[in-house]
């Protein structure tokens, strides 16, 4: 049995489908549903049963779960605005720790969700290598805390037991539910829809044009290909990027929108938000030398076959998930 935390969410949900494209059926789904849409990335998938998150870590604890062949933990608040550090220390943290732990005791291989947001402004560069791992400094809570299980992995010299992957920015069917947080590719064809344009941040810093700053912008349905091979090879461990490798402009991802659309490019720049200032990434992009090293053969597709993707065989559909 694979369990996989967070599996209604965005990419839990989008590695359950891949799973079952697979033939895999022997899957628990730990999450939390509560009121909102999320439900609906459940629709249409095949699983062994349902496990809100709150009993799950006792139930696991308890023996109920046998022959657990891997853990896919990412359950965790994903929000890099939250700023209630005890909510992000327990959920994000405590959680992930205490699964490790169990996993590891129990040998299960474990695989848990990282973030880009640990490499902060990027001073130390954006290397997976473990010794640069100690010396980032995230730009927020939701990154602190992922770093944190970063460095208890290397701490306790776990990364050859475990797997833990740094998401750069991932975009992609199942995300509708996510509100603010949802990709700007996804908020993009919204806006196009409602007003034939789009509103991107001035940049503050001259050396970025408005709309050039960067990011390594990655397809969930590379990202769960990739976590798919990881499952299959237990002798691949260790903290890696999960990123394309090159970075490219918040203007390249909108115009990918707009000829995926096939729309002329209309783009407003908007001042940053005051609660931005300080905390935004101009720059990111994932050194992928380390996770290459591992003989993966799947490949990331380029930005505009991916945004033509998700564009055209979902948010365009009457039904977007996937």
């Amino acid at each position: 049995m694979i369990i996989i935390t967070g599996g209604a969410g965005f990419i839990g949900s989008a590695l359950v489908a891949h799973l079952n494209e697979a033939g895999r059926r022997d899957i628990l789904i730990v999450d939390a549903l509560r009121n909102g849409e999320k439900w609906k990335n459940l629709v249409g998938k095949k699983y062994l049963d349902f496990v809100h998150k709150e009993r799950f870590l006792t139930d696991l604890e308890d023996g109920l779960f046998p022959e657990v062949e891997c853990i896919v933990h990412l359950g965790a608040c994903s929000s890099t605005t939250e700023i209630d550090a005890d909510y992000l220390m327990e959920n994000n943290f405590h959680y992930t720790k205490r699964l490790c732990d169990w996993a590891l005791w129990n040998d299960v291989r474990f695989i848990y969700a990282s973030s880009a947001a640990t490499y902060g402004a990027g001073e130390q560069g954006y290397s997976d290598a473990d010794a640069l791992t100690p010396l980032l400094r995230p730009l927020n809570m939701y990154g602190y805390s992922k770093q944190l299980m970063d460095e208890y992995v290397l701490r306790n010299d776990l990364q050859n037991k475990v797997v833990g992957l740094k998401f750069f920015n991932v975009f992609g069917p199942n995300e509708y539910h996510k509100g603010d947080m949802c990709s700007v590719v996804f908020k993009a064809y919204h806006q196009i829809l409602q007003s034939g344009k789009v509103q991107l941040f001035k940049s503050r810093k001259p050396e970025y044009a408005d709309g050039g700053q960067m990011r390594d912008f990655v397809y969930v349905k590379d990202c769960v290909a990739m976590m798919a091979w990881l499952i299959q090879h237990p002798e691949v461990n260790g903290i890696f990027n999960m990123g394309t490798g090159t970075a490219r402009t918040w203007v390249d991802l909108v115009n990918a929108v707009f000829a995926a659309m096939e729309r002329p490019p209309q783009i407003e720049f908007i001042d940053l938000p005051q609660h931005l200032q300080g905390k935004y990434q101009y720059y990111t992009q994932a050194e992928m030398a380390k996770f290459s090293g591992t003989g993966c053969p799947l490949q990331f597709r380029s930005l505009e076959d991916a945004v033509k993707d998700y564009v055209q065989q979902h948010l365009m559909q009457p039904v977007s998930y996937y």
